[in-house]
């Protein structure tokens, strides 16, 4: 851990620069060893850390979220039984059904932010950090990375799974409803996006490609 005092920090482009969060003093930014942590010099919150194996700990969550997504789409999310009936839904069944009601527009929301947008940013990760962990440079690497901050706000996939627990609570009570292997495939999948988020490190990332240039 290191303070991150002004002399501290070598002559660096505009670019290179980074304002605390918390009293908003402004450092120039250095290269940090793994493990390490840069913090303020007046108020000693963190301005950034370098983690240890980024790369190697966001790329095996990526591939477990993507196992998890494929579990999540391929069984049944909900059993409903109702008077002697039985019905199971799943996620694109329920995107379908919406559709079929004529809410298009709603539809078209469930389908990107559950399947759509949640997909692309995996195979978008994986993309990035498949090549770069066996020492390649992806192709248009550069663009690919940016556009999966453009992807993060859309891949909701923690507000799919509050909906659909929000209706097991109210349809309890007149009906039996047994979770399928969907809703604990969900779960786990916002786990796995949490911490690969998490362990991703855009300066480790940015790092790497520089080197492969």
């Amino acid at each position: 851990m290191m303070n991150a005092n002004s002399p501290a920090f070598p002559p660096a482009a505009a670019d290179a620069l980074v304002a605390c969060h918390d009293c908003d003093l402004l450092y120039r930014k250095r290269p940090l060893r793994e493990g390490e942590k840069a913090r303020c010099g007046r108020c000693g919150a963190l301005l950034y850390a370098r983690k240890s194996n980024s790369i190697e700990r966001a790329l095996t969550l990526a591939l477990a979220a993507l196992i998890l997504f494929g579990l999540a789409n391929a069984f049944p999310l909900l059993d409903f039984q109702f008077q002697g009936r039985g019905q199971q839904s799943s996620v694109l069944s329920g995107v379908w059904e919406l559709y079929a009601q004529g809410m298009w527009a709603l539809a078209a929301v469930v389908f990107v932010a559950s399947i759509l947008a949640p997909l692309l940013k995996i195979l978008a990760l994986l993309y990035v950090l498949l090549p770069l962990r066996v020492g390649r440079r992806p192709w248009r690497m550069a663009w690919v990375f940016r556009w999966i901050e453009t992807l993060h706000p859309w891949a909701m996939t923690e507000v799919y799974l509050l909906g659909v627990l929000v209706a097991f609570v109210k349809l309890s009570d007149i009906a039996t409803i047994v979770p399928g292997v969907a809703l604990y495939s969900f779960a786990a999948l916002i786990v796995a996006m949490a911490a690969t988020d998490a362990a991703l490190e855009p300066e480790a990332i940015w790092e790497r490609l520089e080197t492969r240039r």
